[in-house]
């Protein structure tokens, strides 16, 4: 497990006491949340619990009901909308399935977001998407294919590599290994690795896949549903290495991290 540099500057992200529904429907419920500089943070929690709205409110691609969102130290409210569209190309996402754009090819997926943000000539472009598809293991052959010629792997590797085209300070990455088989899951496990080692940068992953948890993250943050939990319990009920979740006391986070089923199927049956 890689170990992040210490640092002496602010979180790169921060959620302060941040609560979040969807009309009546509660998600978060006063999350705070710090991702040092460099560190790598995994995201665990059953389906439904938050973990992907985490993610998307830490980019501002959603605003909190209360509470505040910090990047380096400043509320992200306090930024105007110019800083706002500036700063966040300072973020690459992976979607959970790559979200590529059908109509384009691989070149025009990768090379998009230089387009559209920067004034860099054609050739350095080429360039540039070149190198990206590089690092993710894709040779330039592959650049006039569209998305539904490739596989699934493929697919979230040219994901990444345009995730990764602006070269930005922040990565997150959106159930990156669902859908692959144990190879290709443990390929972009490898990638998300070679990624931190080529270039400073803080990365967020949510995900079930323990076998992606216990290989890249530096922290896990286990979220729980609120629907299962009284009004007085934190909806995060563990913050820790892999290894300490691995060891903990609380059948919640043993039975999920060891994929065990515990008395869930007996709740899911009252819930019928």
């Amino acid at each position: 497990m890689p170990t992040p540099p210490e640092t002496n500057n602010p979180p790169s992200i921060a959620l302060k006491h941040v609560w979040k529904k969807f009309e009546a429907q509660p998600v978060l419920r006063d999350i705070s949340i710090e991702v040092e500089p460099n560190e790598t943070l995994a995201l665990i929690g059953e389906s439904g619990c938050g973990k992907s709205v985490t993610m998307k409110l830490m980019m501002s691609l959603l605003e909190p009901n209360r509470g505040e969102v910090f990047w380096s130290g400043r509320p992200v409210k306090s930024r105007s909308d110019a800083e706002l569209r500036r700063e966040r190309l300072q973020f690459g996402y992976l979607f959970q399935g790559a979200a590529l754009f059908d109509s384009l090819t691989v070149y025009e997926n990768v090379a998009f977001a230089l387009k559209q943000n920067t004034r860099m000539p054609e050739e350095r472009i080429r360039e540039i998407v070149y190198e990206r598809l590089k690092e993710v293991g894709l040779r330039e052959s592959i650049c006039s294919r569209k998305p539904a010629e490739l596989s699934g792997g493929m697919k979230k590797r040219v994901g990444l590599a345009r995730a990764l085209a602006l070269s930005p300070d922040v990565m997150l990455y959106d159930e990156p290994t669902t859908g692959l088989d144990p190879i290709m899951s443990d390929v972009i496990n490898e990638l998300i690795l070679q990624t931190r080692a080529r270039r400073p940068v803080t990365s967020i992953v949510v995900t079930h896949d323990m076998r992606t948890v216990e290989k890249v993250a530096d922290r896990v943050i286990m979220f729980y549903p609120l629907a299962r939990l009284r009004d007085d319990e934190p909806q995060i009920v563990f913050s820790g290495t892999y290894e300490e979740a691995l060891a903990s006391t609380d059948p919640r986070v043993t039975t999920f991290v060891r994929g065990q089923a515990g008395e869930r199927i007996q709740e899911l049956a009252l819930s019928m």
